[in-house]
């Protein structure tokens, strides 16, 4: 019987199906655990992947519905709606996947030679004896200077450690090294052959990514997403340097409560992987400036007022310890430079994982979109970056209905004359809606005529009433939700993403105009962050956030802050790549540019 062979990417898994078996089952089959909100019928698009290789059946009237022409022509499916024909190659986007089961730059990793800073070396040494009185050092040294290395530095805590080690495990030990200054560093003293770790971690204001990494095979042995604690104390960064203003205890605070949760993290992954706090040697943050600042415990009173300059630009290297970071004895925190006061290491990180300023003659936009999205522009050797303050209603903040991205969130939402069909995360009946889901219903909005180019709910449209003399839209009735209340959308939540993508889009076209070109030369159009890997490429064409260009030049990649610190933890040259990079960098403070306002006034506007 005839079978054909399916590649499901970027998680390279493999299955054999026979003819008549559609993707969304193959995928699962392989265990592969892909969104599908309907249960496969097609009518809620969660499951859409690109074909890049092979053929399969004609798209299905509902595919022509949900996904349109262009994305189709651009390789884009339901996965329940085609079969293969033949081998074929599926090529997964992280929103189709299980939240959880992919925090990697899909397709732009690239390949990172291997030389983390921190060496593990087993040592086999001879014991004293009355024909031999070195000391323990002494054999030590002896022992590195054998591959290399400079004799050991370190202080007598460790020293005593590592002595009263060799005489219990038979002069048998692995040590940790960081080679510097023509010595070697003693970072941690475990058994012979002990595995070595390190830790990754993109700090944003909302969510930490936190990744830990086997240093000498470069796999990651755990990751997580979580909470950032400080969300309590102010949703976006600008509250948070306030509250950190009122006293230096609030700093302390706020500090505190960040190393408190990268801790318990770290815990539960080393009593998941059975490792110690001794293993993890190396440690490299980034986050943008304020993150930066408050993770380190400085000063960000500079940050909170014009001229907005850090305390330090110039990339960071201290002992965990001063931190109260639970790793090694010896390990020490690696933060890289940061741009400017609103562009940070986090931006530095993303830039060097996409690698596309190395591309000669290549032009292309990297934006990394959160509650402060940062922009940099590539073209013709120089590096053109700004900040611009999109605000927390991509997190569903300061929306009527608004909520993080959770269970029952509205993630999605297809309007078509008076009827609405929302898509909810987990298939739960709908509690609110997130930032994608709120983009994606004001798209929806101006394709159905409900709402002006101003931002206007038209009155007499289908589900546009007055509550309260003010025109509201009716998302979902009380009856379907899964609290017993009205979910809407108000002329206010209309309001805050004409503010979100009218600043990034002001943003986009200052550095266009300072480079000289259009959004035409653009050969690739990187988005970058959590958000941006969730939002519907359409629904942000549609409301002007972005260009119009050819669907294929743009590439949601997911966390490619992450994916940079996981770079720079396993390799010394990316570190001074990134110091590099940053020095190369052309700063554009918005605030003070000239044409700023009246730019970001006329991209509030939704196009025709």
């Amino acid at each position: 019987m005839t079978r054909f062979t399916i590649t499901l990417q970027p998680v390279g898994r493999r299955i054999e199906v026979e003819p008549g078996v559609n993707l969304l089952e193959a995928a699962q089959r392989a265990g592969v655990e892909m969104v599908a909100s309907c249960g496969g019928l097609g009518i809620c698009s969660t499951c859409k992947v690109r074909i890049p290789h092979g053929k399969v059946t004609p798209p299905t009237e509902t595919e022509l519905e949900e996904l349109g022409k262009e994305q189709i022509a651009a390789g884009y499916r339901l996965a329940c709606q085609t079969e293969p024909l033949e081998d074929v190659r599926v090529d997964i986007p992280r929103e189709s996947l299980v939240a959880g089961q992919m925090l990697q730059l899909d397709g732009r990793e690239g390949e990172v030679a291997l030389d983390p800073p921190v060496k593990g070396i087993d040592l086999e040494l001879e014991p004293p004896s009355l024909e031999d009185l070195r000391s323990d050092v002494a054999r030590v040294d002896s022992a590195l200077a054998a591959q290399g290395l400079g004799p050991l530095k370190s202080g007598p805590g460790l020293l005593g450690r590592l002595s009263q080690h060799l005489r219990r495990s038979g002069w048998r030990a692995r040590i940790a090294v960081r080679p510097e200054d023509g010595a070697s560093a003693l970072v941690s003293v475990l058994p012979h052959g002990a595995r070595l770790a390190g830790l990754a971690m993109d700090l944003g204001s909302t969510k930490l990514a936190i990744f830990l990494v086997d240093l000498e095979s470069g796999a990651i042995l755990a990751q997580a997403g979580v909470m950032n604690p400080q969300i309590s104390y102010g949703e976006d960064v600008v509250s948070r340097i306030a509250y950190a203003n009122r006293g230096e205890e609030n700093r302390k605070q706020l500090q505190a409560r960040l190393v408190e949760t990268i801790n318990q993290t770290l815990a539960e992954f080393c009593e998941r992987e059975g490792i110690c706090a001794d293993q993890v040697v190396d440690v490299v943050a980034v986050g943008n400036t304020a993150m930066h600042h408050l993770f380190c415990g400085l000063p960000v009173e500079p940050l909170g007022a014009a001229p907005y300059t850090p305390v330090v630009s110039e990339a960071l290297h201290f002992a965990a310890s001063e931190l109260g970071l639970r790793v090694a004895e010896g390990a020490r925190v690696y933060l890289p430079p940061n741009i400017a006061g609103y562009v940070g290491a986090d931006h530095v990180a993303a830039l060097l994982a996409t690698r596309s300023y190395t591309a000669d003659g290549h032009t292309s936009i990297v934006v990394d979109i959160g509650t402060n999205t940062e922009i940099s522009l590539l073209h013709g050797g120089r590096v053109l970056s700004c900040s611009c303050a999109s605000g927390p209603a991509f997190e569903g903040a300061h929306i009527r209905d608004g909520m993080r991205a959770a269970p029952g969130a509205i993630e999605r939402v297809h309007i078509s004359g008076g009827a609405v069909r929302p898509v909810t995360i987990a298939a739960q009946p709908p509690v609110g809606i997130c930032g994608s889901g709120i983009l994606n219903a004001v798209a929806e909005l101006l394709e159905a005529s409900a709402l002006d180019e101003r931002g206007v709910l038209r009155p007499g449209a289908p589900r546009v009433r007055q509550a309260n003399g003010k025109a509201e839209f009716l998302l979902v009735p009380a009856a379907e939700t899964g609290h017993g209340r009205d979910i809407v959308v108000t002329r206010k939540d209309v309001n805050e993403i004409q503010l979100a993508k009218g600043a990034i889009r002001a943003g986009i076209e200052i550095l266009l105009r300072e480079g000289g070109i259009g959004a035409e030369d653009v050969d690739d159009f990187i988005i970058a962050g959590a958000f941006g890997t969730h939002l519907d490429l359409q629904s942000a064409l549609r409301v002007g956030m972005f260009p119009r260009l050819p669907l294929e030049r743009y590439h949601q990649v997911g966390n490619a802050a992450g994916v940079g610190a996981r770079q720079m933890l396993l390799s010394r040259r990316q570190r001074d790549e990134a110091a590099r990079l940053t020095r190369r960098v052309e700063y554009i403070e918005l605030t003070t540019y000239p044409d700023f306002t009246p730019t970001f006034v006329d991209q509030m506007y939704f196009a025709s």
